[in-house]
């Protein structure tokens, strides 16, 4: 079969229905069944690599054609608009299914099936600060729920209207078009941004000023700050700034109660940190509308290394020396043999340590020397004059050439790759977590274990299981794992979805059971309550829910992630509800 005609999804042409219905948002049009651009495309190289992972799960290319905005049925909304804010209240049907759900597996499959599930009433569009406190105002008045939207890129559930029965109504509120940096502080190396801002919208207005804010999740495109700071976000670096966390120095938080804005300060041991009761909180105390975030010169010094092990856990140990040692290395990356296969950059015969060091302040020959003799000493093997060019590249274009280059750019590709799979019926999907070094070995072998188990079990075939490090500390690794399975022998979408639930339940309790959290930077949202409620002690739980019960005490803010308010049920809903 011609390459060119595997199953990538047509894009639809200018005159569908997609294109055409209407929308209150400012951005470009987007996939609501799937990731990204409404216009993005695979090249031929994607093409190929999608080519392989699908004939290696035994499925036969066949096109399927994309979802249609008039192929949903939507409920009309249950609640009427507030008059003053009506101008900001959407309820097309493209608004509705393109905040419907997240973008996990799941999420994806749903909308492949036609099936919405538990449109929002409403989209809201507020312009600014005051326009999201009337809101809140108007849905604790008219017992309406309230989700946060930024990007709608959640992988765990945390943006589905699935809230229960016992709301009049939801609506979506989308931050868009609160998107700009308000305010540069050169001395201090920070800017107060608007949470609703893009990863490219921040790193452009900053631009300007000399400055970055590094951080670069592989959601970078579709995702904004106020998402990166209220989920935890991981980002750029494999070591140190791992997290956005490290970036934050205050927060601005709307909640039904009142607005709390935390001071500006490089660090306190005043008592618990409010800012610590904002960064996670997933939209459930309130609406993150601004913070003040560390910023940085953008690096010019940069040198990147591809190395072979053929003994992963010897590969396992280098990094876990390279994490003990000080270097910090901004890209530390593990892929076991089968995820150099899924990310396109291996054979499978060898695991690849994808290492870099970066700065904006001196060069990195003595960095990289001393991490090379770590390599060399756990017996990986790398091109010695592929690591001096990078060396001598500095300030240009170096870093990203060779298999570091590749797997770079891959890494930014790889949710494309996952839509024509999802209409075939296969499931790929991943799960992550966070370990320390004495368990890892055990646990990398014990997680493939109990997962790949329930694979075969519920899709009858072998699982495609594969790992890589995404960040490392000193007292343990972040395992990411993909796998991939065909969901049925007939490529029904629907009976893919029931194994995935099952697949993703077992992954919750195989992480937590061996010594793992829930997840690592993805969220907990509705699909990891059941491993956040293992992980997390019943007496904090309790303390969180006392506290969302001040700050928003009619339990509206995003019911049902992390936790049910006080005195309402929420429930399992969302993606793992039996229900498609």
């Amino acid at each position: 079969m011609d390459p060119c005609k595997i199953a990538i999804c047509p894009i639809p042409a200018q005159d569908s229905p997609i294109t055409t219905a209407p929308t209150l948002s400012r951005r470009a049009p987007r996939r609501f069944w799937g990731w990204g651009q409404l216009d993005a495309t695979l090249d031929a190289r994607e093409q190929a690599t999608v080519k392989t992972m699908v004939e290696q799960l035994d499925v036969p290319f066949t096109e399927r054609a994309v979802p249609q905005v008039h192929e949903f049925a939507l409920p009309a909304p249950r609640v009427a608009a507030p008059p003053a804010l009506a101008a900001c209240f959407s309820a097309t049907p493209l608004d509705r299914l393109n905040h419907c759900v997240g973008k996990s597996y799941a999420d994806l499959a749903r909308m492949w099936l036609r099936s919405a599930p538990t449109p929002p009433d409403w989209v809201a569009y507020p312009d600014d600060e005051q326009a999201v406190i009337d809101i809140l105002d108007w849905a604790q008045m008219h017992n309406v729920a309230v989700i946060p939207y930024g990007g709608g890129s959640s992988v765990c559930g945390g943006v589905e209207a699935a809230v229960g029965d016992s709301y009049a109504g939801v609506v979506s509120l989308d931050l868009e078009r609160l998107n700009r940096v308000l305010e540069v502080d050169p001395v201090s190396r920070a800017a107060r941004i608007q949470a609703g801002a893009l990863g490219p919208e921040l790193q452009a207005q900053l631009k300007p000023h000399g400055l970055t804010l590094r951080h670069f999740p592989q959601s970078f495109e579709f995702s904004t700050l106020g998402g990166w700071i209220v989920t935890r976000a991981g980002g750029h670096y494999a070591t140190q700034t791992t997290h956005i966390d490290d970036l934050v120095e205050s927060t601005r938080l709307v909640t039904p109660a009142g607005v709390l804005q935390t001071r500006r300060l490089p660090g306190s041991g005043a008592g618990p940190a409010p800012d610590r009761m904002v960064l996670g909180s997933e939209g459930t105390l309130g609406v993150l509308t601004e913070a003040w975030v560390r910023v940085q010169e953008p690096p010019r010094f940069r040198a990147s290394a591809s190395i072979r092990f053929t003994d992963y856990f010897a590969a396992a140990r280098c990094v876990r020396a390279m994490a003990q040692s000080g270097l910090n290395p901004a890209n530390c990356r593990l892929l076991d043999p089968l995820e150099t296969v899924f990310s396109g950059v291996g054979d499978g015969r060898f695991a690849i340590l994808v290492l870099g060091f970066e700065s904006a302040d001196h060069p990195l020959q003595a960095w990289m020397e001393r991490a090379l003799e770590l390599v060399r000493d756990h017996g990986g093997v790398y091109d010695a004059d592929a690591v001096a060019q990078s060396l001598a590249a500095q300030g240009g274009d170096g870093h990203r050439s060779g298999a570091a280059g590749a797997w770079r750019d891959a890494f930014l590709r790889m949710p494309y790759w996952r839509d024509p799979a999802v209409g075939l019926g296969l499931i790929m999907d991943t799960f992550e977590t966070a370990t320390t070094w004495d368990r890892f070995e055990a646990f990398y072998e014990n997680v493939k274990a109990d997962v790949g188990a329930v694979i075969a079990r519920a899709t009858g075939q072998e699982a495609l299981l594969s790992c890589r490090l995404t960040h490392v500390y000193p007292d343990g690794p972040a395992p990411y794992f993909t796998f991939a399975a065909r969901g049925s022998a007939d490529g029904s979408v629907a009976s893919a979805l029931a194994a995935w639930r099952d697949i993703k339940q077992a992954a919750n309790a195989a992480v937590i059971t061996h010594g793992g959290t829930c997840t690592h930077h993805h969220a907990v949202g509705r699909d990891h309550r059941s491993g956040y409620e293992r992980e997390v002690p019943s007496l904090f739980r309790q303390m969180l829910a006392a506290a969302k019960q001040v700050a928003d005490p009619q339990g509206i803010m995003n019911p049902g992630v992390l936790l049910d308010p006080i005195g309402r049920n929420v429930g399992i809903r969302g993606a793992l509800a039996p229900n498609v």
